[in-house]
């Protein structure tokens, strides 16, 4: 078949976007801090060892918010947009961030989403029944993407039916640089599509978190913004982690068969085989943008107040000084050290949701379908093309080898 029957060839990757490892051990020697420069040469520094990323991650000197981060981008360099439109916890400091964290911490406890496992488990049956007679899946667009946002809809309270839209709105949203245009438009529609959702829910109260918020607003304890904001955050950040970690941890298996077949022996480990899998590929690469708001020293170097900051979790995960033989995937490390989740104030609300998502998942990938391989060639896969995010935008699979 030619090339133009074929369709256009997709541009290269970056090599930073298939395999950044290999630049962050480099970043890593280098020093505790780097600078590195946007393409529209915005300076940002760079910490990547475990230790200095993890005291980073708990300093409150490292700001969050924003819109101050915006203006320090402005100026600098003129008509560089970093994505944070949408004020939410994430992006903010307290106190914003305590309050708006403490309204809904009561739905990611351990204890309450514990008991979302059977809804977990009947949800990814009944997935990975749809593809039980395929000779090939996706299994991102077929699995990894609707288990996660089937179950967080349910949490939230949104329209399931609707999920498309969600995942090429939060596409466009987190790689706003390749199209700013398509930016502004998906982060449009999904502002106006919440909005919708909120007025149905008025007047259809729920058990769930929607109808929670529209309470707390009622009380004033949240504005009209500050709820779309948390709602913006939970869809898309309560699917896209664990969308990455099922992708890229399926595609660990499948390259190392010896750590599938020992899997496939000690189904008890799969929690402490999540946490591997989180280390060795960590679905949020790059942390959410800090800035400093006073000088701090990192290991013997001074960053400037009002310094723009890039925090790697995938580079301190990957540091042989914390973890040994770091590059290696070993199922049975044992050490739940990492920092996929985050450390300190803004660690990840919903972690002990992704890691049951994970558990489940893998065991009814296992269950399902042991003979498992991938279907085409590894130099096909496209990888997202941010560096803030490390998962796949496609992983072709035959379930049944």
């Amino acid at each position: 078949m030619t090339a133009a029957e074929d369709g256009p060839t997709p541009p290269r990757q970056a090599p930073f976007v298939v395999d950044p490892y290999p630049t962050l051990a480099r970043i890593r020697a280098n020093g505790p801090v780097s600078i590195l420069h946007s393409d529209e040469g915005l300076p940002m520094w760079v910490v990547a060892r475990y230790r200095d990323v993890r005291a980073a991650l708990a300093d409150p000197r490292f700001g969050q918010d924003a819109r101050r981060a915006q203006e320090l981008a402005d100026r600098r360099v003129a008509g560089v947009t970093l994505g944070g439109d949408m004020v939410h916890m994430l992006n903010s400091d307290p106190p914003d961030h305590t309050r708006l964290r403490r309204l809904i911490h009561g739905f990611f406890t351990a204890r309450r989403v514990a008991a979302m496992r059977p809804l977990v488990q009947r949800i990814t049956t009944a997935l990975l029944d749809e593809l039980a007679d395929r000779d090939t899946v996706d299994l991102v667009a077929d699995f990894a993407f609707p288990l996660p946002m089937l179950v967080i809809c349910e949490l939230i309270g949104f329209p399931p039916e609707e999920r498309a839209a969600y995942r090429s709105w939060s596409t466009a949203i987190l790689t706003h640089g390749d199209d700013p245009a398509a930016f502004g438009r998906a982060l449009r529609e999904l502002t106006e599509h919440i909005a919708v959702v909120l007025r149905r829910r008025r007047t259809d109260p729920r058990d769930d978190l929607l109808t929670l918020l529209l309470a707390a607003r009622d009380q004033g304890q949240l504005t009209d913004d500050e709820i779309v904001g948390m709602v913006f955050l939970l869809l898309i950040g309560g699917h896209e982690t664990t969308v990455n970690l099922l992708g890229t941890a399926t595609l660990a298996l499948l390259r190392h068969p010896d750590q599938h077949a020992w899997l496939r022996r000690n189904r008890a480990a799969l929690p402490a085989a999540v946490d591997e899998f989180l280390r060795y590929e960590s679905p949020v690469s790059m942390a959410t943008l800090r800035f400093t708001t006073a000088p701090v020293d990192v290991d013997g170097v001074e960053i400037p107040a009002g310094e723009l900051v890039l925090v790697s979790l995938g580079g301190a995960n990957r540091d042989p000084d914390r973890f040994p033989d770091a590059d290696r995937l070993l199922l049975d490390r044992g050490d739940a050290g990492h920092l996929a989740f985050g450390h300190g104030t803004h660690r990840c609300l919903g972690a002990f949701l992704g890691k049951l998502e994970g558990e489940v998942a893998l065991a009814g990938l296992l269950d399902h379908f042991p003979a498992l391989a991938l279907a085409g060639t590894e130099t096909d896969l496209r990888w997202r093309n941010t560096i803030m995010l490390r998962g796949l935008e496609s992983l072709p699979v035959a379930p049944r080898g």
